[in-house]
């Protein structure tokens, strides 16, 4: 059993709850997630199973969207609705204010990560020093952000906003509406979230764990996508004779590759007819093999 599954996780579950739950569901050990979602956060979370789980670091490679509720005027120490209130305010703020400086959050930014999350810091996660009150000095890394659209805007004591946002791996959208709130000078919070894509998953086209137990139980098993499903990369393709000598760990010049996509990127995926046997590298005119799946 191989392939990729496009769950709809639940807010109060972790990454590794839904792990554990699909390994548990389909009687498999080799399960994997590709990319944490807070306990928090609903939305779009691809689990790889068996072969599929070699694929997990292409997969986190891709970018997300994700739809945001902005709470403005309560600013949390861990920048959502899960952490103690710091500051509270009852901003005078309007649509246009927050428009206005939507173009600035837009393209490569600099974002620093939230004391809590998982980035690590000399060998320990950050939210480790924070549950400790270890004052440390976390460097800025740069993130893409594709598209940043104001979809709603609620008046009221605490003025909400709802943003729809894609954006490249590593971005923290928690942060996007914190540091949104300290622009403005009001404060502001991520009041809630959800991922509406990973990749080129779907969140129309995700299954509830409720939906992949009841599939199993009937015998279907069309939830597991093909391993190819979930990559983002040109295809290229080998004779029988060239792809037992790619699986075997030997190089193939480019005029014995069929080219089957015209995008020009240095990693592909390699088949043998409608089989995906691995991930291949061209350095120069020469395609290595990278990954491969025997």
């Amino acid at each position: 059993m191989e392939g990729i599954i496009n769950v709809l996780k639940s807010p109060g579950m972790t990454s590794s709850d839904v792990v554990v739950w699909i390994r548990k569901i389909l009687k498999i050990k080799k399960v994997g997630h590709t990319g944490t979602l807070d306990p928090g956060v609903a939305g779009v979370l691809p689990i790889c199973v068996g072969k599929g789980t070699r694929l997990a670091e292409y997969i986190t490679e891709q970018g997300k969207a994700y739809i945001a509720e902005v709470t403005f005027g309560v600013t949390t120490d861990t920048q959502d609705s899960y952490g103690k209130v710091i500051r509270e305010t009852s901003p005078m703020l309007n649509r246009s204010e927050l428009e206005r400086i939507l173009p600035n959050f837009t393209g490569k930014i600099s974002q620093v990560p939230p004391m809590y999350s998982a980035v690590r810091k000399e060998g320990k996660h950050l939210y480790e020093y924070a549950r400790k009150g270890i004052p440390i000095e976390i460097n800025p890394r740069e993130v893409s952000i594709y598209k940043l659209n104001l979809e709603e805007w609620f008046e009221g004591q605490f003025p909400k906003a709802i943003l729809d946002i894609e954006c490249s791996k590593g971005t923290y959208i928690r942060t996007i509406c914190h540091d949104l709130g300290q622009t403005l000078g009001c404060g502001a919070h991520m009041s809630y979230l959800v991922r509406v894509r990973s990749g080129p998953f779907k969140i129309q086209e995700s299954w509830t764990l409720e939906e992949i137990e009841e599939a199993v139980c009937d015998g279907n098993f069309s939830f597991i996508l093909p391993l190819t499903a979930g990559i983002d990369l040109p295809k290229v393709s080998l004779s029988g004779l060239r792809s037992n000598a790619f699986r075997n760990g030997l190089p193939t010049k480019r005029e014995q590759v069929k080219i089957l996509d015209d995008k020009k990127e240095p990693y592909v995926q390699v088949m043998e007819s409608e089989e995906l046997i691995g991930i291949g590298v061209w350095r120069e005119e020469v395609l290595y093999p990278h990954k491969v799946f025997k």
